[in-house]
């Protein structure tokens, strides 16, 4: 009985072990290199999962560990995926080949996370279609002036607080981030859906945005848990069901643009808002957008517009309290734009700050904001790399791009620790290739929001550069490190500065 007993449990750890291990000689199979030391059930993800560090910064070892292949195969648990390193299959991916590539890999449940589920970048087929056709619309140069009028008066406000903060002292510490998302979640209210954030408004700051932003998207331990299971174990989120978006912001968020939608239908008035501009559209397509739709689409503002652009405006702040000459530069550029203009931020004036794009393009560069990109093959496809290697990629196979790795790769870049935003001048910009600096993506699912994203940033960016001077703070600790387990760079202990009025 006792050897039978054991024979079963040996039996049943044995079937276990094949059932967590029988993908792991797909691609040795192959001929695809891929590196020893894949854990059952773990694959190659124990660095990750255990928080020891990002994602992205997992992949970027990857990627510098072979450098000198045109792609390589690891486990991401039972799975095998693939991580592409030659820029020009990066290129078959995101654009020559997006038919096979078209959709990006994370799985959310739609009746656990609808408003995440219809997030644009989750849509494939013809619903990203819709939803990419409608920020397109809102998103033309055109209706970017029209947006611009309601970030003008966040930045008055931004400076008022500014001035506010440095009445009665010489110079004031803040964390960038959480300065920076002050402006980014003011903008996203009036932009987005034409109301008062409050995030300016020290008395009711647990009403505005930025709170409601804080509750979705900072890095606390449930946002760690959350992003785990949905973007990394998604199987797992079937038995534990956390939600990445707590139920009663679904609830805000649905009541808001229902009622604001509603009353935009009646009273026809213009207003330089996006829910203003939905109305438009419905209005030239002569039907009535479905509520929940627009909700996400509207949604997407706040995950991209208030998270990632005040992620790239803090890190830009950081690089310019580092290099003091580099900041002294843009400043004077700023200057000179706003007194061609007549000290207002203009459409116009924005666009001629070409040292701002250089700056912004190497801060995103040095530090990407998101340091990788994930896809997923919908149609089987031949990658064939420059080396020899040749790979028939199947249906449901995750592909990996590296962006930090590609942005850091000295093949591509001279000295590519050091900031220099001279790389991004316009002698030098045209040898860069497109596919090894990618912070918006690239291809037909580049972020639609990207020009909208920009022109908030250099908006804020100039409002606070014209008149203040920003300096290291020995709060930031050095050298930076991100913060495991969430998506987005997150430097520990925040970016610390002291701003001074000029």
């Amino acid at each position: 009985m006792t050897i039978m007993l054991v024979s079963l449990i040996l039996g049943a750890f044995a079937a276990l072990y094949y059932y967590l291990t029988q993908n792991y000689k797909y691609w040795q199979k192959r001929g695809i290199p891929c590196p020893d030391g894949a854990l059952p059930g773990i694959g190659h993800m124990l660095p990750a999962i255990t928080l020891r560090t990002t994602f992205s910064e997992f992949l970027r070892k990857m990627y510098n560990n072979n450098k000198n292949c045109s792609m390589v195969g690891f486990y991401s648990f039972t799975k095998p995926s693939l991580i592409v390193i030659e820029p020009q299959l990066v290129k078959t991916v995101l654009q020559t080949n997006f038919a096979s590539f078209n959709r990006n890999v994370f799985q959310v449940d739609p009746d656990l996370d609808p408003l995440v589920a219809l997030n644009p970048f989750n849509l494939f087929d013809e619903k990203w279609q819709t939803a990419r056709k409608r920020l397109t619309y809102a998103f033309s140069s055109m209706r970017l002036k029209i947006l611009l009028e309601s970030v003008k008066p966040v930045c008055v406000l931004f400076e008022n607080y500014l001035n506010n903060k440095l009445s009665k002292t010489e110079k004031v510490e803040v964390e960038l981030k959480d300065l920076f998302a002050k402006f980014t979640a003011q903008v996203v209210a009036g932009a987005g859906f034409g109301v008062d954030g409050y995030c300016f408004n020290e008395e009711k700051k647990n009403l505005s945005f930025q709170k409601i932003g804080e509750v979705v998207l900072e890095p606390s331990l449930r946002t760690k848990i959350a992003t785990m299971l949905l973007f990394l174990v998604p199987s797992l989120n079937k038995i534990f069901k956390i939600s990445f978006v707590p139920k009663h912001i679904d609830n805000f968020f649905r009541t808001l643009v229902a009622e604001l939608m509603e009353q935009r239908r009646k009273d026809g008035k213009p207003r330089n808002d996006f829910l203003h501009l939905m109305t438009e559209l419905e209005k030239q397509e002569g039907i009535k957008f479905d509520v929940e739709l627009l909700t996400a689409q509207a949604f997407s503002f706040v995950v991209d517009g208030y998270e990632t652009s005040s992620i790239v405006m803090s890190l830009v702040g950081y690089q310019l309290a580092v290099h003091q000459e580099i900041q002294e530069k843009l400043r004077k550029e700023v200057m000179s734009v706003f007194k061609k203009y007549n000290d207002e931020i203009t459409y116009e004036g924005l666009k001629e700050m070409t040292y701002m794009d250089q700056v912004l393009n190497e801060s995103q560069r040095i530090i990407p904001t998101a340091g990788f990109q994930s896809k997923i093959c919908t149609e089987e496809f031949e990658l064939r790399g420059s080396d020899g290697l040749v790979c028939r990629v199947q249906p449901s196979t995750e592909i990996q791009i590296p962006v930090h790795g590609l942005q850091h790769d000295p093949r591509y870049w001279n000295n590519p620790e050091v900031f220099d935003p001279e790389r991004f001048n316009p002698e030098n910009k045209q040898n860069i290739d497109r596919f090894v600096f990618l912070p918006f993506g690239e291809g037909p699912r580049i972020c639609p929001g990207m020009r909208m994203a920009l022109l908030q940033i250099k908006a804020g960016l100039a409002t606070l550069l014209r008149k203040y001077s920003l300096e290291l703070s020995p709060k930031t600790k050095l050298p930076l490190k991100m913060i495991p387990g969430v998506i987005l760079a997150s430097p520990e202990g925040g970016l610390w500065v002291k701003i001074r009025q000029l």
